[in-house]
């Protein structure tokens, strides 16, 4: 079996908890997969040619998903509606969101678990009467956390090859 390297971006899965269907899970565009550890400087006492770098938090940008604009009402529809138009008086309801890298044969080679997401963002792009463009609709989510787990394919006993 063959693994080819470097992976194509452009096929991809999107899953969002407690959503079904194709409608839920199609986007043209997915980033703001990075992970970045923030560090603390920190000087000594009467060391004055350098300063001491350590370990801070962990930050990362919001996952930003863009797709054609959906014109029907489905679970992360009414999910975002209700999450960006509420009066806050019931709490926010967070989800889970993967991210798959797929194979050639539509197996995820590379997974990007996101817990604790939820909408803080929804913009529609401008609608130009002289462009032939899709109407399209971008998400911004707010999350918690966002894991990185290469996949074996399946079948496989050994490393990826090239």
């Amino acid at each position: 079996m063959a693994n080819y390297y470097p992976p194509v971006s452009f096929f991809f899965e999107v899953k969002v908890a407690g959503a079904s269907g194709a409608v839920d899970a199609s986007f043209a565009e997915v980033s703001g997969l990075d992970v970045e550890r923030k560090t603390v400087e920190l000087a000594e006492g009467g060391e004055n040619r350098f300063v001491h770098h350590l370990p801070g938090t962990v930050k990362h940008a919001n996952l930003v998903m863009k797709r054609g604009l959906m014109l029907a009402s489905s679970h992360l529809f009414d999910w975002c509606k209700g999450t960006l138009e509420s009066d806050l008086t019931r709490p926010i309801e967070p989800k889970d969101i993967s991210v798959s890298l797929l194979n050639e044969k539509a197996e995820p080679m590379m997974t990007w678990s996101i817990t604790g997401a939820w909408p803080v963002k929804w913009q529609i792009a401008a609608f130009r009467a002289r462009d032939n463009e899709v109407a399209m609709e971008t998400l911004e989510m707010a999350f918690a956390r966002i894991e990185r787990e290469v996949n074996k394919p399946r079948g496989a006993s050994g490393m990826f090859t090239a």
